[in-house]
């Protein structure tokens, strides 16, 4: 059952990056958070972007047919299926959330070409069990897969976070990537504080924002591609994102697993 009376990160998110998916308890709260920390669309935009280059390197430069995409969001413009399939149309991917707002739009990420799959797991990051025996249905754990961890970890905020990916990228077999980015506080730590405070209060999702070193701890035996851990906007950005802010508080980047 969706209440349209209480605001949910999905929407707000979705909102930011122009999407309609959302009520008015949702726009008013992502205005208020942006007027607290306007970098937030900025991020959110850059953060997809950094998708779409993250996701083509590895389709077209890796050669990756499998994506495992961990707390998705609402669909909006360039998903990773809409990305992969467009240059590799027998991708398959697996979308894993446990909103009920992304339950309801589920069927949106379904869409997917005649060759390859996509699929939609309904569970939360806290239960890496139930999404790795969910995604088996559609993905060969004996060939490598890209997990996808977009902006997700910070709704984690103790440290079992990283046991929680350490046990999702240990079920991978070796080739497999993580695509992996959450929000710092290094360019404009005020305003990234007081979004969070304000985030936690309206929400009942609550995240938190963690340092470049934190955030590089989930990278551990991991090989960590050029250009590294940075800005999401400043990984391999490409013409079409110039418009885009080369330095947003979203900390990202992409590895191997050896």
């Amino acid at each position: 059952m969706i209440n349209s009376s209480v605001p949910h990160s999905a929407r707000i998110w979705n909102y930011w990056l122009g999407g309609k998916d959302c009520y008015e308890i949702d726009q008013q709260v992502g205005d208020e958070i942006r007027k607290v920390n306007p970098e937030i669309v900025d991020i959110a935009r850059a953060q997809r972007a950094f998708l779409r280059r993250a996701v083509t390197h590895l389709t077209t430069e890796v050669g990756l047919r499998q994506f495992l995409d961990v707390g998705t969001g609402l669909p909006t413009l360039d998903n990773t299926h809409e990305v992969a399939q467009r240059l590799a149309p027998d991708a398959r991917i697996v979308y894993v959330d446990h909103d009920p707002v992304v339950l309801a739009h589920a069927t949106a990420l379904l869409n997917s070409t005649p060759e390859g799959a996509t699929s939609y797991v309904d569970a939360d990051l806290r239960d890496p069990d139930v999404i790795l025996r969910n995604a088996a249905h559609t993905l060969d754990f004996e060939q490598p897969i890209a997990l996808m961890m977009l902006g997700i970890a910070a709704h984690v905020p103790d440290d079992s976070v990283y046991g929680i990916v350490g046990h999702l990228l240990d079920a991978l077999p070796s080739g497999s990537h993580l695509v992996f980015c959450d929000s710092t506080e290094v360019y404009q730590p005020e305003a990234m504080r007081a979004m969070i405070k304000r985030w936690n209060e309206a929400s009942d999702n609550p995240r938190t924002n963690r340092t470049p070193d934190q955030l590089a701890r989930f990278f551990d035996g991991l090989d960590l591609l050029e250009p590294g851990l940075l800005s999401v906007a400043q990984w391999r950005p490409e013409q079409a994102d110039a418009h885009l802010p080369s330095e947003v508080d979203s900390f990202g980047g992409v590895a191997r697993k050896p």
